[in-house]
């Protein structure tokens, strides 16, 4: 058998063999027995590719053109997922805008070898100039210069504009502000996607930002998704192939053999995952298919459901407290006047299901409590008819929105149109409105309502009353809970109770708001209020009175119940079809009751007005003037102001400290800086422990040699440098020579005293350590001096005299952890990879073995050549190879 091992080429050979489509025999042999090519002929026949023939950067290549489309789709599917939050397709161009702007700014970072802080400077002057055009065109001149009030919002937008996104009603199309969001979180997503994608070895990390921004927008959006199933086939089937094609180029452009056998190899592989991709893209997308109703039958986790936004109700009053106001000072005021109001409808002013024994109020907590953002257009399910009003503002001023029904969005007009807008929040579960910034005189605006009919009572006697949850009253008055029984007539059901407890205070109750012509009427709802109310034989009250009563009672008796303030007007007072003119005197509160397929129903408990207070009698015998009973009556205040109560206890609480929200600012306050500053503090006690160590130490000799290292430590921490090695009087010489306010003769003298005691046979006294210790101050104060407060703060601080003058600067020290950190894992994952790729391998190389071996009949084979001679060949081959 002859040795068919081709010699070593030559340079030129290799660099002809080198070109594509070169089919030359140098360099390539066979092996007698089997016909194969050998791995050494293959080693000698061929050469490695160094990097890109043309050195171009990948950007500017055509599989640069392939990463960038890829994640153009995968951004694409990012992007879909702002759809449901904004509720039209306004959100496509700040969010694919902002995506684009990224990959453009990552990609001339790419294609131009810009540095990372050149990229960055790139990427802010980019958000600032195409912001105006893509996120705030209205803003801009002529919708496309930006202005200072573009880069105003820009700028805000970016620190701010995420809190607002997550605590504004969907849809938020109605807010062009919130629009920067989406442009800069898709902006900063492609800018890190491109870079890694076109500038890093490890390609795949670009998946990451994708994911992230991914979660980041369904962490944004609403409860309900947008397209999910599209979105995670994109994202994970598109991703998972590119990754492993980019991870196959640079692992065949590190080890490509240029050798048509090579090339061969190469595109079967290619053919291979590309069919590999479509099965993949196949079973993935029925797996999706089959699970995704699984998956989906959950409630979707979102932050503006967890998030309560920053509205604090408890700094306006409860209108029900200035109740009596509209009666007797606003009863021939026009407040405002409402176009388009259907019949039967009512003016909502505010919904109240807190009772905390002085005031009811709107609460603070819970789905009642949370009140978002509202415009132009507000997400509602309310069943009912869709009526546009409009409202003009004529003697009425407050922060309470009268709205009417269900609202589905509301635009401001006027001067303020834009103030008020910007400051006006809803809450959809109690339909009220809050317009922080006030409403006033002059002010206008349009509602889009959903109004439904209110129900006959026949028709909610067989409706269940729902189980709902309101906030339970507190301090309740003492009769409520006997009075709600008395009054429910031992009625078993629930609607029969409530029935029976309204009928009740409607026919022995007596309507009085304390006018001059009804009879003495006490204002407010308190406890002891109500209390009162419900211990006469004649209750004497207005719907103040009657309505919290008949809410308290209701709820004792098990049936969730809540106050409303509004307007409505009189029988036969209005016209329907026309304008509704609202004057004080219109003012009413009722309380509303939840039934299944109606939601909140309202009920009136205003007493007959035939109801009359029975004169005392007068006696027979002893004829005496009639007496009446002492009015009760102090006067009302002209304007109600917040936190007044009628408990003189009450009163002197709030002229005291409120000693808890003290502790909770000072423990918001104390323990931040404590974190901050425990490090310092402990950095500080360490070099004054250090001190008084080596200046207390038991032995006169280091005491003295102490006070040494605490000169060389000091001047260590203003920046000189002296190694550890080195002798006391090498170190002064340093000390000398690195800072000038040592130049002095105590420098020296110091180091020479601290040998002679060290290495002397005598004993220093205390007297002379003292002493030298005394130096040893004078001369730390000499090298503070002359020096800024905040180079003498920064050497107090320095940790330069803890790790010693020689020890690498930290910044090296955590660079080196973070880079063997990530070595580490790599090289583990190559560990882990590694015995996969390489029997992947072997069965690749054994396959080819086996198809070039063949009968060995040919000319060209040995004695006992034949199928059986080039099967043992191969076995030999392939356990060499696994040796």
């Amino acid at each position: 058998m002859t040795d068919s091992r081709a010699p070593e080429p030559s340079p030129a050979d290799a660099t002809h063999a080198a070109h594509p489509g070169h089919t030359g025999s140098t360099g390539t042999g066979h092996t007698g027995r089997t016909g194969g090519t050998s791995r050494t002929s293959v080693r000698a026949g061929t050469t490695r590719a160094k990097g890109r023939p043309s050195g171009r950067p990948r950007a500017v290549t055509v599989a640069g053109l392939v990463d960038g489309l890829v994640l153009a789709a995968l951004l694409g599917a990012v992007v879909v997922g702002f759809a449901p939050a904004w509720g039209t397709t306004g959100y496509l161009l700040p969010a694919a805008g902002g995506a684009l702007v990224g990959l453009l700014v990552a990609w001339l970072g790419a294609w131009l070898r810009w540095s990372v802080l050149l990229t960055a400077a790139a990427a802010v002057l980019a958000y600032f100039l195409l912001g105006g055009v893509l996120a705030l065109p209205g803003t801009t001149l002529a919708g496309v210069l930006p202005t200072g009030t573009t880069l105003s919002e820009l700028a805000v937008g970016a620190s701010h504009g995420w809190k607002s996104f997550v605590t504004t009603v969907p849809p938020l199309a109605s807010f062009e502000e919130l629009a920067v969001v989406p442009y800069l979180l898709m902006l900063l997503t492609g800018l890190l996607a491109g870079t890694i994608a076109w500038r890093s070895r490890f390609a795949a990390w670009a998946l990451l930002p994708v994911v992230v921004s991914l979660a980041a927008v369904a962490l944004l959006g609403t409860i309900v998704p947008a397209l999910p199933l599209v979105q995670g086939l994109v994202v994970a089937v598109v991703g998972l192939l590119w990754a492993s094609w980019r991870a196959a180029e640079t692992r065949m452009g590190a080890n490509k053999l240029l050798s048509e056998a090579s090339r061969s190899a190469t595109r079967r592989l290619r053919a291979q995952r590309v069919r590999g991709g479509a099965v993949l893209l196949g079973v993935g997308g029925l797996a999706a298919v089959l699970v995704s109703p699984l998956l989906g039958q959950g409630e979707r986790v979102v932050l503006r459901e967890l998030v309560t936004p920053p509205l604090d109700l408890h700094q306006y009053t409860s209108p029900l407290v200035g109740f009596r106001t509209y009666t007797k000072d606003l009863d021939e005021t026009e407040l405002f006047t409402v176009e388009g109001m259907p019949e039967g409808s009512r003016v909502r002013l505010a919904t109240l299901d807190s009772y905390a024994g002085t005031v009811y109020d709107a609460s603070s907590g819970g789905a009642s409590g949370v009140f978002n953002r509202a415009g132009e257009t507000i997400d509602t399910v309310a069943a009912g008819t869709a009526t546009p009003l409009t409202v003009t503002v004529t003697g009425y001023s407050g922060v309470w929105l009268p709205d009417v029904g269900e609202l589905a969005g509301v635009r401001f007009g006027g001067e303020r149109a834009d103030e008020l807008a910007a400051s006006t929040y809803y809450n959809a579960t109690s339909g009220t409105g809050v317009v922080t910034a006030g409403l006033a005189p002059g002010d206008s605006y349009e509602l889009d309502a959903i109004v439904a009919p209110e129900p006959a009572e026949e028709d909610l006697a067989s409706v269940p009353i729902l189980d709902v949850d309101v906030p339970q009253p507190q301090d309740v008055a003492d009769a409520v809970p006997s009075k709600a029984q008395q009054f429910s007539a031992d009625a078993t059901e629930p609607f029969e109770r409530l029935v029976n407890i309204r009928d009740t205070l409607i026919a022995t109750g007596v309507y009085s708001s304390g006018l001059e012509n009804q009879p003495p009427s006490r204002p407010g709802h308190s406890a002891a209020r109500i209390d009162a109310l419900l211990a006469q034989d004649e209750m004497v009250g207005d719907d103040e009175q009657f309505a919290v009563a008949f809410s308290l009672m209701a709820q004792q008796a098990g049936i969730p119940a809540r106050v409303v303030m509004g307007f409505y007007p009189e029988e036969d007072a209005w016209k329907p079809g026309t304008p509704y003119t609202v004057t004080g005197a219109d003012v009413h509160a009722w309380v509303e009751v939840p039934f299944e397929g109606y939601g909140w129903v309202p009920f009136d408990v205003i007493p007959d007005e035939d109801n009359k207070v029975e004169p005392l009698p007068r006696s027979k015998q002893v004829p005496k003037p009639p007496v009446l009973e002492s009015p009760e009556t102090p006067e009302e205040p002209p304007q109600a102001e917040a936190g007044d109560v009628e408990d003189e206890d009450q009163d002197e609480d709030s002229e005291g400290i409120d000693w808890r929200q003290v502790a909770i600012i000072v423990f918001t306050v104390a323990v931040p800086l404590a974190i901050l500053g425990l490090p310092i503090l402990l950095l500080l006690l360490f070099k004054s422990r250090r001190r008084g160590r080596r200046r207390a130490a038991p032995a006169p000799v280091d005491r003295v040699s102490g006070g040494w290292r605490e000169v060389v430590d000091v001047a260590t921490d203003l920046g000189a440098g002296v190694p550890r090695g080195a002798t006391r009087r090498e170190g002064a010489r340093l000390l000398v020579d690195q800072l000038p306010s040592a130049a002095t003769p105590t420098t020296t003298g110091l180091a020479h005293r601290a040998d002679r005691t060290v290495f002397g046979s005598g004993e220093p006294t205390d007297a002379e350590v003292e002493e030298y210790w005394a130096e040893v101050d004078s001369l730390v104060g000499t090298l503070h001096e002359g020096l800024p407060w905040r180079k003498r703060m920064a050497a107090r601080l320095s940790l330069r005299s803890v790790r010693g003058a020689d020890a690498p600067p930290l910044r090296a020290v955590v660079t080196g952890w973070f880079r063997s950190a990530v070595a580490a894992l790599g090289a583990a994952g190559r560990r882990v990879l590694r015995p996969l790729h390489d029997r992947m391998a072997r069965a690749r190389r054994r396959k080819g073995r086996a198809g070039d071996a063949g009968p060995g009949t040919g000319p060209g084979a040995g004695p006992g050549a034949g199928p059986g001679a080039g099967r043992r060949a191969g076995r030999r081959a392939r356990r060499q190879e696994d040796r």
